[in-house]
């Protein structure tokens, strides 16, 4: 049976949390699975990768209708979400690649 995608990113987000927190504890991420999307009857799984102290936020969602694809993409908590998002195989996406994310996007200077 294929491995489930939320499952391996919320896998792989656990761990990009525990190596962030270990060497950049001044970035602190709140990883947090949504349900509002499927309860509002939208087929997608959404993930968000929050820092309350730069106020940005990345947005993460396995949408059914793409089935493969990882959706993303880098806002601010008062956007909730923008227009466009980015997409890439979620085989391309790694720990490291969240690691990398969260550190670029999150460092109070980025």
């Amino acid at each position: 049976m294929p491995e489930d995608p939320l499952k391996t990113l919320s896998d792989m987000a656990s761990d990009a949390h525990a190596r962030i927190q270990q060497a950049h504890e001044h970035i602190n991420p709140v990883v947090e699975v949504r349900r509002g999307m499927r309860d509002a009857g939208i087929p997608a799984d959404v993930m968000t990768i929050d820092c309350l102290r730069t106020r940005r936020r990345i947005l993460l969602i396995l949408h059914d209708e793409e089935p493969g694809t990882l959706l993303y993409q880098f806002v601010t908590l008062e956007e909730e979400m923008g227009e466009e998002f980015r997409r890439t195989p979620l085989s391309e996406v790694s720990t490291d690649t969240l690691v990398d994310w969260i550190k670029g996007y999150f460092s109070p200077d980025a």
